[in-house]
């Protein structure tokens, strides 16, 4: 979650005089960090991830099922219980939380009063027992939650709540259209109500002069509507000045239309951070992410429903990003820049435009030739003491307003705190993020891994979690290099969006991530100890540090199943499992925590291969084959009840014994399913 301050928040207009300022005080609080901690070195690498659930409310009788806007008396609930207040509390935000030599989870709020996000109660170490601990973790949390909440309650991880603005979809019951959302189907008191929420939706409106526009492609089943029109658009409300939006086109023909900030940060995700030993090998862990990012999304997609109808996309990142989006009429090109300062291409979020590592193995043909970049703030930046790379990505990052601003903050600026900073950077919310260290804390410089969908069980969220770590350990074993051209990882972060793209799309990656140094190859891959796994990749020589010859010669298109696993016949892609597993060998790792570890990667495997599903192809076969379905794209209320109680019980069971859900985790499909 992002920054929770408090104060006097400025409406729009006097926030807009006050962005310039804010924006240079921001990046001198990021020049104090720079002087602070560009030579800080931590022991190891640490991580940590990030849950998020929707909280639901069951009615059994009525076969109904309701987002319960309950996170404040959840939470109070938590921070109040005796036994967890003995072990050092888990809610910081209520309570002073302690440091156990177990530590309980940690819970906090999120943007929709019906969210709760859940983090481990420390950073998890380098060593592999940790890994093992993860899923029993996640356990765990969702136990602590469930616990506290009504008996008809529950902490599920589904992405979106399948009827998000249906007008009956939360309880207690608000009206729609207040003056913050000003949503034709969503009340205001959807969300959190600290006031940094109502503010950013609010000025997030006021900015771009119009409501945000979410319009997401309809699946065309065999009874649907063609033009399919949005039927629960009301074209005559004349409640605000933009209710006009939809009767100047705002709603696209054959499109889910929504237009409100909550549709995209009601959403949940699994995130991954990552603390690096030193700003070097964070730059060096942000920049080799990038490239995994839209293969992740496509990997974990479970986001096939919007607002009770079935979408023709599988994920759910553009429509956080329309969710968000702030530019206006001249900043989106639609009309000749006159007030504002440039033509901006991506949402504030979106997928990644610069790279970061003063690594050699980056080209200048690998950047973004549309970066737009604040020059004035990169030159205080560079007469700072940063380097040119470092410098571009920030002033990048700065060319964006502050949405939320505090009157108190605008008195003095404290070179101590990073809170004008943080305004830019966590309303930057790109798939990688680069995270500083704080000025009062003992942690280092992170990096934070965005792209992956929710999954409905612990189990999967272990298995995603684990094998990015495994990842990033084998990044930095075998000094991998995994650069493309970053409009090709834009385009691929689309290409994720596609009904199924994880078995039907294919990716531009990179041919060839081995290191140009000379290596021990034993018919495959080497690894950091000399040990092999067999893997279809000849040896050859040793390479210059900088690639040379036609970029476009470094990279194919591959599918996810040969990015994942590795491309057949002995030429081409090793495959992330099997750097994995070479990365494992060369560890020695005890046998017993080697098949607990291959446990989690089987599914990883599995999924790539279509052997198992992925959360989108089972919520969609389960709409489409349940007997209220009439083949029209149509989630009804009663068959949202059914899928939120499947969801429940793979939660529990996760497929076992043959029971709901078996696909997921041990399906008998093989190849394409």
């Amino acid at each position: 979650m992002g920054l929770l301050a408090t104060g006097t928040p400025l409406e729009w207009p006097e926030a807009k005089k006050n962005a310039g300022h804010v924006r240079e005080w921001g990046i001198e609080q990021l020049l104090a960090i720079w002087r602070r901690a560009k030579g800080k070195e931590r022991d190891v690498l640490r991580w940590g991830d990030e849950v998020e659930y929707l909280v639901v409310a069951l009615e059994d009788e009525s076969r109904t099922v309701k987002l319960s806007l309950r996170q404040a008396d959840i939470l109070e609930s938590v921070a109040k219980d005796e036994a967890l207040c003995n072990q050092g509390g888990c809610v910081p935000d209520l309570q002073l939380v302690t440091r156990q030599a177990d530590p309980l989870p940690i819970f906090h709020p999120e943007f929709g009063r019906f969210m709760l996000e859940a983090t481990p109660g420390k950073p998890w170490g380098i060593g592999f027992k940790d890994l093992l601990d993860v899923e029993h973790n996640m356990k765990w949390r969702r136990n602590i939650a469930k616990d506290h909440m009504a008996s008809n309650e529950y902490p599920i991880t589904l992405t979106t709540f399948p009827r998000l603005g249906t007008k009956n979809d939360v309880c207690p019951y608000f009206p729609v259209s207040g003056e913050r959302l000003r949503s034709q189907f969503l009340p205001d008191e959807i969300a959190n109500p600290h006031i940094r929420f109502p503010t950013l939706a609010a000025n997030i409106r006021s900015r771009r002069g119009r409501k945000v526009e979410i319009n997401v492609p309809i699946f065309k089943d065999e009874n649907t509507d063609t033009p399919f029109k949005d039927p629960t658009i009301d074209y005559d409300l004349h409640n605000w000045p933009e209710d006009d939006d939809v009767r100047n086109g705002a709603a696209k023909d054959d499109h889910i239309y929504m237009d409100a900030m909550a549709f995209g940060m009601g959403s949940c995700c699994l995130q991954i951070t990552f603390q690096a030993k030193n700003i070097t090998e964070g730059r060096r862990l942000y920049d080799q992410l990038s490239p995994l990012g839209p293969i992740m999304l496509a990997l974990t997609a479970a986001t096939p429903i919007y607002k009770g109808f079935l979408a023709d996309t599988d994920v759910r990142w553009d429509q956080i990003s329309r969710a968000v989006d702030d530019r206006t009429p001249e900043e989106l090109g639609e009309v000749p820049l006159k007030h504002d300062r440039w033509r901006v291409p991506k949402s504030r979020y979106a997928s990644n435009s610069t790279y970061i590592s003063q690594d050699p193995r980056l080209r200048k043909e690998y950047m973004d030739p549309e970066l737009i970049v604040d020059e004035e703030l990169k030159k205080r930046l560079l007469d700072g003491g940063m380097d040119d790379l470092l410098a571009t990505h920030f002033a990048h990052l700065f060319i964006r307003d502050p949405i939320v601003i505090f009157a108190e903050d605008l008195k003095e600026l404290d070179l101590n705190k990073t809170d004008h900073f943080e305004n830019l950077q966590s309303t930057n919310w790109q798939h990688m993020r680069f995270k500083p260290p704080p000025h009062d804390k003992d942690t280092g410089w992170r990096v934070e891994f965005r792209p992956m969908e929710i999954q409905i069980t612990d189990y999967e969220n272990a298995a995603f979690s684990i094998f990015i770590v495994l990842v990033t350990r084998a990044i930095l074993s075998f000094d991998l290099n995994f650069y493309i051209p970053i409009p090709l990882t834009t385009q691929n972060m689309q290409t994720a969006h596609a009904r199924n793209a994880v078995l039907d799309s294919k990716f531009f990656f990179r041919n060839d991530p081995l290191p140009p140094r000379p290596i021990r190859l034993t018919n495959g891959i080497a690894s950091a100890s000399g040990t092999t796994t067999p893997t279809p990749h000849p040896s050859r020589p040793p390479t210059p540090p900088t690639p040379v010859g036609p970029v476009e010669d470094e990279y194919s298109l591959m599918t996810v199943d040969e990015i994942i696993n590795g491309q057949p016949n002995g030429t081409g892609f090793p495959g992330l499992i099997p750097l994995v597993e070479s990365y494992l060998n060369s560890m020695n790792v005890d046998v017993e925590t080697r098949c607990a570890l291959a446990r989690y990667l089987d599914l990883i495997r599995k999924r790539a291969s279509g052997h198992l599903w992925t959360g989108a192809k089972w919520i969609r076969e389960f709409v489409r084959s349940h007997r209220e379905y009439k083949g029209d794209s149509v989630v009804s209320e009663g068959l949202c009840y059914d899928l939120v109680k499947a969801v429940e019980e793979i939660t529990r069971q996760e497929g076992k014994g043959g029971t709901v859900g078996k696909e997921m985790f041990r399906g008998e499909s093989t190849g394409r399913p």
